[in-house]
Protein backbone atom coordinates (compact mmCIF):
# COMPACT_ATOMS: atom_id res chain seq x y z
CA UNK A 1 0.00 0.00 0.00
CA UNK A 2 2.56 2.24 0.67
CA UNK A 3 4.71 1.67 -2.46
CA UNK A 4 1.12 2.49 -4.11
CA UNK A 5 0.43 5.81 -2.25
CA UNK A 6 4.39 6.55 -2.90
CA UNK A 7 3.54 6.34 -6.88
CA UNK A 8 0.44 7.93 -6.96
CA UNK A 9 2.38 11.27 -4.78
CA UNK A 10 5.15 10.86 -7.98
CA UNK A 11 2.57 10.72 -10.30
CA UNK A 12 1.10 13.65 -9.00
CA UNK A 13 4.25 15.59 -8.66
CA UNK A 14 5.22 14.73 -11.96
CA UNK A 15 2.46 16.32 -13.68
CA UNK A 16 2.31 19.59 -11.66
CA UNK A 17 6.00 19.94 -12.56
CA UNK A 18 5.11 19.91 -16.30
CA UNK A 19 2.30 21.92 -15.82
CA UNK A 20 4.13 24.88 -13.75
CA UNK A 21 6.95 24.52 -16.19
CA UNK A 22 4.65 24.91 -19.03
CA UNK A 23 3.32 27.96 -17.05
CA UNK A 24 6.42 29.58 -17.05
CA UNK A 25 6.71 29.56 -20.63
CA UNK A 26 4.04 32.78 -20.59
CA UNK A 27 4.91 34.03 -17.37
CA UNK A 28 8.12 36.43 -17.07
CA UNK A 29 10.81 35.24 -14.50
CA UNK A 30 11.70 37.52 -12.22
CA UNK A 31 15.03 38.52 -11.75
CA UNK A 32 16.91 39.50 -8.30
CA UNK A 33 18.87 41.98 -7.73
CA UNK A 34 22.53 42.39 -7.00
CA UNK A 35 23.35 44.94 -6.05
CA UNK A 36 25.21 46.31 -3.48
CA UNK A 37 25.95 42.11 -3.17
CA UNK A 38 30.05 41.47 -2.47
CA UNK A 39 30.89 39.60 -5.42
CA UNK A 40 34.32 37.40 -5.58
CA UNK A 41 35.34 36.75 -9.35
CA UNK A 42 37.94 33.94 -9.82
CA UNK A 43 40.12 34.25 -13.20
CA UNK A 44 38.77 37.73 -13.56
CA UNK A 45 41.57 39.24 -15.52
CA UNK A 46 41.01 38.16 -19.07
CA UNK A 47 37.68 36.47 -21.53
CA UNK A 48 34.55 35.46 -20.04
CA UNK A 49 35.74 36.30 -15.95
CA UNK A 50 36.58 39.64 -17.04
CA UNK A 51 33.39 40.49 -18.75
CA UNK A 52 31.40 38.63 -15.75
CA UNK A 53 33.17 41.26 -13.91
CA UNK A 54 31.79 43.94 -15.91
CA UNK A 55 28.41 43.08 -16.14
CA UNK A 56 27.87 42.85 -12.17
CA UNK A 57 29.68 46.33 -12.15
CA UNK A 58 26.90 47.75 -14.35
CA UNK A 59 24.17 46.28 -11.43
CA UNK A 60 26.26 48.07 -8.72
CA UNK A 61 27.73 45.01 -7.22
CA UNK A 62 30.78 45.36 -4.89
CA UNK A 63 33.72 43.36 -6.75
CA UNK A 64 36.45 41.31 -5.49
CA UNK A 65 38.56 40.06 -8.39
CA UNK A 66 41.04 37.18 -8.08
CA UNK A 67 43.69 36.17 -10.86
CA UNK A 68 47.35 35.32 -11.44
CA UNK A 69 47.99 37.81 -14.15
CA UNK A 70 48.49 40.93 -12.20
CA UNK A 71 48.22 43.20 -15.27
CA UNK A 72 44.66 41.44 -16.35
CA UNK A 73 43.31 42.02 -13.16
CA UNK A 74 44.21 45.52 -12.99
CA UNK A 75 42.93 46.22 -16.75
CA UNK A 76 39.83 44.18 -15.61
CA UNK A 77 39.49 46.53 -12.08
CA UNK A 78 39.84 50.20 -14.27
CA UNK A 79 36.85 48.90 -16.49
CA UNK A 80 34.86 47.83 -13.56
CA UNK A 81 35.72 51.20 -11.95
CA UNK A 82 34.87 53.26 -14.96
CA UNK A 83 31.09 51.61 -14.35
CA UNK A 84 30.94 52.46 -10.66
CA UNK A 85 31.81 49.90 -9.12
CA UNK A 86 33.86 49.30 -5.90
CA UNK A 87 36.75 47.10 -6.89
CA UNK A 88 39.15 45.24 -4.38
CA UNK A 89 41.98 42.97 -7.09
CA UNK A 90 44.44 40.35 -5.42
CA UNK A 91 46.71 38.47 -7.29
CA UNK A 92 45.86 34.25 -6.60
CA UNK A 93 47.38 31.43 -7.80
CA UNK A 94 44.53 28.72 -7.95
CA UNK A 95 46.57 25.95 -8.10
CA UNK A 96 48.04 26.56 -4.72
CA UNK A 97 45.44 26.02 -2.09
CA UNK A 98 47.98 27.94 0.73
CA UNK A 99 47.38 31.32 -1.58
CA UNK A 100 43.62 30.37 -1.80
CA UNK A 101 43.03 30.38 1.99
CA UNK A 102 44.85 33.04 2.68
CA UNK A 103 43.81 35.27 -0.01
CA UNK A 104 40.22 34.01 1.10
CA UNK A 105 41.45 35.25 4.89
CA UNK A 106 42.59 39.09 3.62
CA UNK A 107 38.96 39.60 2.03
CA UNK A 108 36.71 38.04 5.16
CA UNK A 109 39.06 40.40 7.42
CA UNK A 110 39.34 43.53 5.14
CA UNK A 111 36.25 43.54 2.86
CA UNK A 112 33.46 41.79 4.25
CA UNK A 113 31.58 38.61 3.61
CA UNK A 114 31.56 37.24 -0.16
CA UNK A 115 27.66 36.45 -0.78
CA UNK A 116 28.00 35.51 -4.40
CA UNK A 117 31.02 33.66 -5.49
CA UNK A 118 31.84 32.61 -9.08
CA UNK A 119 34.45 30.33 -9.66
CA UNK A 120 35.50 30.60 -13.57
CA UNK A 121 39.73 29.75 -13.14
CA UNK A 122 40.83 27.64 -15.36
CA UNK A 123 43.33 26.14 -17.41
CA UNK A 124 43.16 23.66 -20.45
CA UNK A 125 46.27 21.82 -21.91
CA UNK A 126 45.14 20.18 -25.58
CA UNK A 127 47.33 17.05 -26.13
CA UNK A 128 46.55 13.45 -26.37
CA UNK A 129 47.32 11.77 -23.46
CA UNK A 130 50.65 10.01 -23.28
CA UNK A 131 51.66 13.76 -24.86
CA UNK A 132 50.35 15.69 -21.69
CA UNK A 133 53.19 16.11 -19.08
CA UNK A 134 52.14 15.08 -15.36
CA UNK A 135 52.90 18.99 -14.37
CA UNK A 136 50.21 19.69 -16.76
CA UNK A 137 47.73 17.34 -15.41
CA UNK A 138 48.26 17.92 -12.51
CA UNK A 139 47.33 21.79 -12.97
CA UNK A 140 44.18 21.15 -14.66
CA UNK A 141 42.59 19.07 -11.91
CA UNK A 142 44.14 21.68 -9.23
CA UNK A 143 42.42 25.08 -11.05
CA UNK A 144 39.56 23.04 -12.82
CA UNK A 145 38.29 21.58 -9.77
CA UNK A 146 39.99 21.47 -6.66
CA UNK A 147 40.03 25.03 -6.34
CA UNK A 148 36.42 25.25 -6.70
CA UNK A 149 36.62 23.32 -3.83
CA UNK A 150 38.83 25.28 -1.76
CA UNK A 151 36.85 28.75 -2.43
CA UNK A 152 34.22 27.17 -1.25
CA UNK A 153 35.43 26.01 1.97
CA UNK A 154 36.02 29.33 2.25
CA UNK A 155 33.42 31.09 1.82
CA UNK A 156 30.75 28.80 2.21
CA UNK A 157 30.44 28.81 6.42
CA UNK A 158 29.25 32.61 6.28
CA UNK A 159 26.69 31.64 3.47
CA UNK A 160 25.44 28.69 5.85
CA UNK A 161 24.90 30.50 8.84
CA UNK A 162 23.00 33.11 7.09
CA UNK A 163 21.40 30.77 4.72
CA UNK A 164 22.29 33.42 1.89
CA UNK A 165 24.74 33.10 -0.94
CA UNK A 166 24.93 31.96 -4.67
CA UNK A 167 28.00 30.07 -5.75
CA UNK A 168 28.69 29.73 -9.67
CA UNK A 169 30.62 27.05 -11.04
CA UNK A 170 31.88 28.16 -14.47
CA UNK A 171 32.55 24.56 -16.08
CA UNK A 172 32.21 23.60 -19.76
CA UNK A 173 30.27 21.40 -22.12
CA UNK A 174 33.41 19.45 -21.70
CA UNK A 175 31.53 18.22 -18.70
CA UNK A 176 28.87 16.38 -20.54
CA UNK A 177 30.57 14.94 -23.47
CA UNK A 178 34.24 14.00 -24.56
CA UNK A 179 36.27 15.07 -26.55
CA UNK A 180 39.70 13.71 -28.37
CA UNK A 181 43.15 15.26 -26.98
CA UNK A 182 41.06 16.96 -23.84
CA UNK A 183 41.07 13.45 -21.71
CA UNK A 184 42.35 15.03 -19.01
CA UNK A 185 40.37 18.67 -19.21
CA UNK A 186 36.94 16.93 -19.50
CA UNK A 187 37.70 14.37 -16.77
CA UNK A 188 38.66 18.02 -14.34
CA UNK A 189 35.10 19.40 -15.48
CA UNK A 190 33.31 16.37 -15.30
CA UNK A 191 33.99 16.92 -11.92
CA UNK A 192 33.57 20.27 -11.67
CA UNK A 193 29.78 19.78 -13.05
CA UNK A 194 29.74 16.80 -10.42
CA UNK A 195 31.13 18.79 -7.46
CA UNK A 196 28.23 21.50 -8.71
CA UNK A 197 25.33 18.74 -8.64
CA UNK A 198 26.80 17.36 -5.46
CA UNK A 199 26.83 20.49 -3.38
CA UNK A 200 23.21 21.50 -4.62
CA UNK A 201 22.05 18.04 -3.58
CA UNK A 202 23.64 18.68 -0.20
CA UNK A 203 22.64 22.14 0.49
CA UNK A 204 18.50 20.83 -0.25
CA UNK A 205 19.21 17.79 1.98
CA UNK A 206 20.31 20.55 4.86
CA UNK A 207 17.90 22.81 3.88
CA UNK A 208 20.22 25.70 3.07
CA UNK A 209 17.75 27.16 0.20
CA UNK A 210 18.55 30.59 0.63
CA UNK A 211 22.46 29.24 -1.27
CA UNK A 212 21.36 28.99 -4.54
CA UNK A 213 23.90 27.72 -7.32
CA UNK A 214 24.36 27.73 -11.06
CA UNK A 215 26.80 26.08 -13.32
CA UNK A 216 27.86 27.51 -16.86
CA UNK A 217 28.39 24.77 -19.33
CA UNK A 218 29.47 26.44 -22.61
CA UNK A 219 31.13 25.22 -25.83
CA UNK A 220 33.89 26.62 -27.40
CA UNK A 221 34.43 30.45 -26.89
CA UNK A 222 36.46 32.71 -28.84
CA UNK A 223 38.73 33.52 -26.20
CA UNK A 224 42.14 31.91 -27.49
CA UNK A 225 41.74 29.43 -24.33
CA UNK A 226 41.73 26.41 -27.27
CA UNK A 227 43.33 27.26 -30.64
CA UNK A 228 41.78 27.72 -33.50
CA UNK A 229 38.51 25.43 -32.79
CA UNK A 230 35.93 24.62 -35.45
CA UNK A 231 32.76 22.80 -35.53
CA UNK A 232 30.65 21.66 -38.65
CA UNK A 233 27.41 20.87 -36.62
CA UNK A 234 27.21 24.89 -34.53
CA UNK A 235 29.61 27.59 -34.31
CA UNK A 236 32.21 29.04 -32.17
CA UNK A 237 30.55 31.13 -29.05
CA UNK A 238 31.72 34.96 -28.40
CA UNK A 239 32.18 36.37 -24.78
CA UNK A 240 29.03 38.72 -24.80
CA UNK A 241 26.75 35.95 -25.46
CA UNK A 242 28.23 33.19 -22.96
CA UNK A 243 28.32 35.87 -20.28
CA UNK A 244 24.37 37.12 -21.40
CA UNK A 245 23.18 33.83 -20.42
CA UNK A 246 25.41 32.91 -17.60
CA UNK A 247 23.95 36.56 -15.80
CA UNK A 248 20.69 35.46 -17.02
CA UNK A 249 21.06 32.40 -14.99
CA UNK A 250 22.35 33.88 -12.17
CA UNK A 251 19.79 36.09 -11.76
CA UNK A 252 16.68 33.48 -12.15
CA UNK A 253 19.01 30.92 -10.27
CA UNK A 254 18.75 29.07 -12.54
CA UNK A 255 20.86 25.04 -11.81
CA UNK A 256 22.36 24.34 -15.42
CA UNK A 257 23.29 26.51 -18.07
CA UNK A 258 23.98 25.85 -21.47
CA UNK A 259 25.18 27.60 -24.41
CA UNK A 260 23.70 26.85 -26.68
CA UNK A 261 20.68 25.40 -24.63
CA UNK A 262 20.22 22.81 -27.63
CA UNK A 263 22.75 21.01 -25.41
CA UNK A 264 20.29 19.70 -23.66
CA UNK A 265 18.62 17.71 -26.50
CA UNK A 266 22.02 16.34 -27.69
CA UNK A 267 22.41 15.07 -23.56
CA UNK A 268 18.89 13.42 -24.18
CA UNK A 269 20.35 11.81 -27.62
CA UNK A 270 22.94 10.18 -25.57
CA UNK A 271 20.86 8.31 -23.49
CA UNK A 272 18.64 7.30 -25.90
CA UNK A 273 20.73 6.61 -29.18
CA UNK A 274 22.38 3.12 -29.84
CA UNK A 275 26.41 3.65 -29.73
CA UNK A 276 26.69 3.35 -33.45
CA UNK A 277 24.22 6.19 -33.71
CA UNK A 278 25.93 8.49 -31.80
CA UNK A 279 29.40 7.95 -33.41
CA UNK A 280 28.01 8.76 -36.44
CA UNK A 281 26.57 11.99 -35.02
CA UNK A 282 30.32 12.61 -33.34
CA UNK A 283 31.58 12.40 -36.69
CA UNK A 284 28.91 14.99 -38.27
CA UNK A 285 29.77 17.36 -35.84
CA UNK A 286 33.56 17.33 -36.67
CA UNK A 287 34.90 19.05 -34.15
CA UNK A 288 38.69 19.92 -34.55
CA UNK A 289 41.47 22.34 -32.50
CA UNK A 290 45.31 22.63 -32.48
CA UNK A 291 46.88 19.82 -30.27
CA UNK A 292 50.30 17.80 -29.50
CA UNK A 293 49.76 14.34 -30.55
CA UNK A 294 52.40 11.44 -30.87
CA UNK A 295 54.88 13.15 -28.56
CA UNK A 296 54.76 10.98 -25.95
CA UNK A 297 55.94 12.32 -22.49
CA UNK A 298 58.59 11.47 -20.19
CA UNK A 299 56.43 12.83 -17.17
Amino acid sequence: MKMLLDLLRFLATLIYAYLEAFVKLFVPVKRKSVSGELVLITGAGHGVGRATACEFAKRQSRLVLWDINKHGIEDTAAECRRLGATVQTFVVDCSKREEIYSAAEKVRKDIGDVSILVNNAGVITTADLLSTRDEQIERMFEVNILAHIWTTRAFLPTMMDNNYGHIVTVASAAGHFVTSFMVTYCSSKFAAVGFHKGLTEELSTLRKDGIKTTCLCPVFINTGFVKNPSIRLGKILEIDEVVEALMEGILTNQKMVFVPSSQRFTLLLEKLLPERAIDFLKKMTDIKFDAVVGQRSTQ
